[in-house]
C-alpha cells in the first residue's frame, strides 16, 4: 500500500450563500478552492477534488490535483466521499484524508499534525478538533473503512461511520479545525477578524 491521499469535496452548490459561490470567494489573492488545493498539494500526497460535472470551479484548480465530476453530486456530501473512497481504493492508498474546502485557516502543518497523530494508531479514524475540543476537519480514514465509505448516502457525510467507530481526536491550535464559512455573514465575520489580526 501507498500512503495517504486527500479528497477535497467541492461538489456542493453553496446553497446558504444566497447566490455567491463560497469556494470562489477570495482568501488573500486566491479563490478559496485554489488555496485549499494548494494546501493539500503542499503535503506531497495525491489530491482528488470532486466537482459537479462541467463545474466552472475546475478552472481555478492548480496543476497537480485530479478533478473528478460526481454525477450524483446533488445527493449531498456522501456522493463525494463515495467517489473519494473508490479513488483511494483504486490507488491502493493506506488512508484517505477528507479535507473540506471551506476551512480557510488550516495550514500545511495542521495536515501533517493530523497525519502524524493518525500514524500512532492507523487502524482507527483520526479527526482534528479545535482548541476547545470541538470536532472539525480534516478527518483521516484507514483503508479498512473504504468499503463502508462507499455505502454512505445523503448529506451527513461520514457521520454514520464515526458514530459507530469514534475517531481519535487530534487538537489543532485555535479554531482552525472548525472555522467553516457557509454564509455571507460567516465570511464577513471572518474577514473582520482577519483585518483585526
Amino acid at each position: 500500500m501507498q500512503g495517504i491521499g486527500i479528497v477535497i469535496p467541492a461538489a456542493g452548490n453553496s446553497s446558504r450563500m444566497r447566490g455567491r459561490d463560497k469556494l470562489l470567494e477570495p482568501v488573500g489573492e486566491l479563490p478559496l478552492l485554489t488555496r485549499q488545493a494548494q494546501l493539500a498539494l503542499a503535503t506531497g500526497w495525491p489530491v482528488l477534488v470532486t466537482l459537479r460535472p462541467g463545474d466552472a470551479r475546475a478552472g481555478v484548480l492548480p496543476e497537480g490535483v485530479e478533478p473528478r465530476g460526481v454525477p450524483d453530486a446533488a445527493e449531498g456530501l456522501a456522493a463525494s466521499l463515495r467517489c473519494g473512497a473508490a479513488w483511494a481504493q483504486a490507488q491502493d492508498l493506506a488512508a484517505l484524508m477528507v479535507l473540506l474546502a471551506d476551512l480557510p485557516d488550516l495550514t500545511p502543518d495542521d495536515l501533517h499534525s493530523v497525519a502524524a497523530y493518525f500514524a500512532q494508531d492507523p487502524t482507527r479514524p483520526c479527526r482534528a478538533t479545535d482548541d476547545s475540543g470541538k470536532p472539525g476537519h480534516p478527518v483521516i480514514f484507514p483503508a479498512s473503512y473504504f468499503d463502508a465509505m462507499q455505502t454512505l448516502r445523503g448529506d451527513d457525510g461520514a457521520k454514520p461511520i464515526l458514530a459507530d467507530h469514534p475517531a481519535r481526536l487530534c487538537p489543532l491550535p485555535g479554531l482552525r479545525a472548525s472555522t467553516d464559512l457557509d454564509t455571507p455573514e460567516a465570511w464577513a465575520a471572518w474577514r473582520a477578524r482577519q483585518a483585526r489580526e
